[in-house]
């Protein structure tokens, strides 16, 4: 359910305003709004002077670039250090120089570290690139001569242009006046390696020419020429080993520097960042000759906390006033889910469509009801609901610190116990194994026998069910939020399409003999009304509405057909392991089997779940565009 929220007016000295903000900043539950605009009694609210925040970007640039390159410590213990104390009370111009400081005493050192780090790997990469091409070309070393005043050169052709060697070949051949050699040998999958020998009053041409190719001319070191192939490779072997030597070098001196000023940086740069931050806001706030104004909007459970923050910080020089409820205003007002545990983590769902307005009915709750039913009803295994919650509190465990996918696991979690219900009802343990075993037998209830395969038409009809009551729980949420706006037509549009629909269902009870001849009059009059309600609430498109709406209660029978499909794929893993004859083989053909169909589980009836909330129900009664609440606070250390 959504908080309810209050509008506020905090007026204060305007001598006091930057503490006024820093106090508002660290309570970190102010939703801000213009001020500018404000009036106090007969006194016009002007702009506050906006901070320049150039010199703090600025500054915040070099400590990122210079925490880039730094080794990173343990955050948490940074966290915890004397490091906050150190900095936090410090002004904003203290905190500055600091800043510059530390960046000053850091930054030759780093960037010569860094740049020189830079450079041996760039040498690096570039002899690995000389040792494959030479180790490729070794073997032909033999088949070079080794004639004086000859020069060698290696050409790296793409193999899907290797036509052009044909076209090179008479070319070097005039230009050399068919004094050379051409071999050529694959690099990789996708390159050729060509040497040409020819000599050396030929070199300016020929070097000319293959530029105007755009042929790929791979250079050798100086270093590496005029010696054997094999000699070149053992020095190339050694160069390499001294530049990984001078780079462990260079990052453990980088390291040296991290142990004894990453944590500085990194409170230096979380603290300007909470400035840069609250300064930014400074455009929101207003002035008279006198006095500052802030304007916003604050959950009412943290309303006394942030009136005992100011009060025992400014006594009674700081007023916080709460404006008048005006319905108009708080359509706009922000929102801020505030749910039991229980119905926490499906806010996921709502983060994945727009929130809801503030004085729409908040569905978080319905969706936590309601979808671990409709998941278990789909799914109804015993076995896949234990591999569930034991997968969902591994992953939730092991990844606590990424909240998105806390959420869903959360959702997971509480999914699987109706799931293991279900398949108590529907004696599915891993499919048919808990009944073949003698474990468990499906349930009969209301003399019904629950057992999926046999029991096809009872569930279509439990899901139809189970899909009217829904869909007419949503038209009833949607009369209510038209009332809630004062939209007279809308409410009775949806009072016209639940009677309409209740008729048209009561019409085929009455012809399949369920209800009684003599109330067909009724029926019909329910009718009657009903359509001319829909006629004055949403005109002729209210009427042609009802076909949609008998649509999305058909929609409810995916419950069944997908649950049947997993039931299916989970009786052929079993009968598949029975049939091949083989135990260890027809064991591991059944985990698979299983473990396919628990995957396809834990997303088809999620989506499937979803589908039928956000397309059938919430069609119903949700408008959502809301504006999410924001508060104004520090990034936490």
């Amino acid at each position: 359910m959504l908080q309810k929220m209050k509008q506020i007016l905090v007026v204060g000295p305007k001598k006091d305003y930057q503490r006024i903000v820093d106090v508002l900043y660290q309570a970190g539950s102010l939703h801000l709004e213009d001020a500018k605009n404000e009036r106090l009694e007969t006194m016009e609210i002007a702009p506050l002077d906006t901070f320049n925040p150039e010199e703090i970007t600025s500054l915040l640039i070099r400590i990122k670039g210079q925490l880039q390159i730094l080794t990173p410590t343990d955050s948490k213990k940074a966290q915890k250090s004397p490091l906050i104390e150190k900095y936090a009370g410090l002004s904003y111009n203290e905190l500055s120089i600091t800043a510059t400081e530390v960046c000053d005493s850091l930054e030759e050192r780093l960037r010569t570290l860094e740049t020189r780090k830079g450079d041996l790997d760039v040498r690096y990469t570039t002899l690995a690139r000389y040792e494959k091409i030479i180790k490729k070309i070794s073997p032909l070393e033999q088949q070079l001569p080794t004639l004086e005043g000859f020069e060698v050169t290696i050409l790296i052709i793409q193999k899907e242009f290797e036509s052009v060697l044909e076209i090179i070949h008479p070319f070097l051949s005039e230009i050399t006046r068919n004094q050379f050699e051409f071999i050529s040998a694959d690099l990789d999958d996708k390159n050729i390696a060509v040497i040409t020998v020819f000599s050396k009053k030929y070199a300016g041409k020929v070097h000319d020419f293959l530029y105007s190719k755009n042929v790929n001319e791979v250079r050798i070191p100086q270093e590496y020429t005029n010696m054997p192939l094999e000699k070149a490779l053992a020095l190339i072997a050694a160069d390499k080993k001294a530049i990984i030597d001078e780079i462990a070098e260079i990052e453990k001196r980088i390291k040296e520097i991290s142990v004894v000023w990453y944590a500085d940086l990194f409170t230096l740069k979380t603290l300007l960042t909470n400035f840069l931050e609250e300064t930014s806001a400074y455009s929101h706030f207003g002035q008279t000759d006198y006095t500052f104004v802030v304007k916003g909007w604050i959950p009412q459970k943290y309303l006394p906390a942030t009136k005992k923050a100011l009060k025992s910080n400014f006594d009674e020089s700081v007023v916080v006033t709460e404006l008048p409820y005006d319905p108009a205003v708080f359509d706009n007002a922000p929102v801020y889910f505030d749910n039991p545990f229980w119905a926490k983590p499906f806010e996921f769902f709502m983060n994945l469509v727009q929130p809801p307005q503030y004085r729409e009915i908040d569905p978080t709750p319905l969706i936590a009801i309601f979808f671990p039913l409709f998941f278990g009803l789909i799914v109804g295994d015993i076995g896949y609901g234990m591999v569930i919650l034991c997968f969902s509190l591994f992953v939730r465990y092991k990844f606590s610190h990424i909240g998105w996918l806390k959420q869903l696991m959360g959702i997971l979690i509480i999914s699987s116990i109706p799931t293991i219900i279900f398949g108590y009802i529907f004696g599915e343990f891993f499919g048919d194994l808990g009944e073949h075993m003698g474990w468990l037998h499906p349930l009969t209830i209301f003399g019904i026998t629950w057992n999926r395969i046999e029991s096809i038409i009872p569930l279509l009809l439990l899901t139809i069910g189970i899909g009217v009551f829904h869909v007419f729980f949503g038209l009833s949420l949607g009369i209510l939020n038209a009332l809630r706006h004062h939209k007279k037509k809308h409410a009775i549009e949806k009072i016209g399409m639940l009677g309409l629909v209740s008729g048209i269902l009561l019409l085929l009870g009455s012809y399949a003999g369920h209800i009684p001849k003599s109330v067909l009059f009724l029926i019909i009059a329910l009718m009657l009304i009903s359509i001319g309600c829909l006629i004055y609430g949403g005109g002729s498109r209210g009427v042609i509405e009802v076909m949609g709406t008998i649509g999305n209660i058909m929609s409810y029978a995916r419950l069944m057909a997908i649950g049947l499909a997993s039931v299916i794929l989970a009786l052929v893993a079993n009968r598949l392991s029975h049939e091949i004859g083989i135990f260890i083989v027809g064991i591991i053909v059944a985990i698979l089997l299983h473990a396919l169909n628990i995957l396809l589980a834990m997303f088809s009836p999620s989506i499937h779940s979803l589908r039928l909330h956000v397309v059938e129900f919430f069609s119903k009664f949700y408008e959502g565009g809301g504006n999410p609440y924001k508060p104004f606070g520090k990034e936490r250390l």
